[in-house]
């Protein structure tokens, strides 16, 4: 499978190439502006097919593209290659706005191939492996999930904070793909012009969904919490956790020597999106989630500017 990868900065380079490098039967093209960068990362990993333009690739007969650049250009470029009938990866969010989103998947229908977006906290196996349902959208035994992540001296433009950060927790609080702002509880703080916290909260049947950011907190950090009937868990990060049952603590962590990158979820991504590629579909679950976490990013901005502006 030949596959392109479109955009060299920090996210593929650090959590993508190190991945895509390591799986047999995968041939990689790079594409990026910055001749430099191309010509560093194709030495390194060894790469002999390069580009710095984009609709240059279609006709080196890729299989497939991810797309890793500003959001700002996703819009732009996903669109081409769904026009090419070429199975697109996106980096989260898909886009900063719904409209483009929506028009994305739309243009995907229409041409018959699969849109996959790069969530992937969806995929982290610590989690995963002791509540196996909650992503799947099944939240019968679940009281409370509570996803926060936090930042130190980071308060952000609207947009951005939204889009590109509060999608994380917002999306993986969403397991059962909601769209809208009804009997949804948002508090935020303001730093000035910029957004500093923005907390959401609603209710699910009987299920509590909250999902924090706090970008004037004292650390960097991420954290998890659900709640069953006595019984809970508390995961620090992607990499350990706590379950607490029976009045007592059992310490939950991962394998020695599990590769940061697998523990962060993007082995198992990467794996899922591969077989999306081979099948030439993506689940209607999975797309219904997309659209829906997208459309409550929407929604959130424009209440919270309403707000700001008065």
């Amino acid at each position: 499978m030949k596959v392109a990868l479109i955009g060299l900065g920090d996210i593929a380079t650090k959590a993508y190439l190190p991945v895509l490098s390591q799986i047999e039967g995968i041939e990689l093209v790079l594409c990026t502006r910055n001749a430099q960068v191309l010509n560093t990362l194709a030495k390194q990993y060894r790469i002999q097919a390069c580009v710095t333009d984009y609709q240059q690739l279609p006709a080196l007969n890729i299989d497939a593209v991810m797309i890793h650049s500003a959001t700002s250009t996703h819009f732009a470029i996903a669109s081409y290659f769904l026009n090419q009938r070429i199975a697109t990866f996106v980096d989260k969010p898909l886009a900063d706005n719904y409209a483009h989103v929506e028009k994305l998947y739309e243009l995907a229908e229409q041409q018959g191939v699969p849109l996959y977006i790069g969530f992937n906290r969806r995929h982290i196996p610590l989690y995963n492996q002791h509540l196996p349902k909650l992503q799947q959208g099944d939240t019968t035994d679940v009281l409370s999930f509570r996803w926060e992540k936090n930042r130190f001296q980071l308060p952000g433009e609207l947009n951005t904070f939204i889009f590109d950060d509060f999608i994380h927790p917002l999306d993986s609080i969403n397991v059962c793909g909601k769209a809208n702002l009804e009997d949804v509880y948002v508090t935020s703080q303001r730093q000035g012009s910029q957004l500093a916290r923005l907390d959401v909260q609603w209710q699910q049947g009987n299920t509590i969904l909250h999902a924090s950011m706090n970008r004037l907190f004292g650390t960097t950090c991420e954290r998890v919490q659900i709640c069953l009937a006595n019984q809970s868990y508390e995961f620090d990060s992607f990499v350990s956790g706590i379950q607490l049952s029976e009045d007592r603590e059992i310490k939950l962590v991962q394998k020695d020597w599990t590769p940061m990158l697998k523990g962060k979820g993007f082995y198992a991504m990467v794996d899922d999106w591969f077989n999306v590629v081979k099948a030439n579909k993506l689940d209607s679950k999975v797309i219904a989630r997309n659209l829906a976490s997208h459309q409550l990013a929407e929604l959130l901005y424009q209440k919270i500017r309403q707000e700001m502006s008065v």
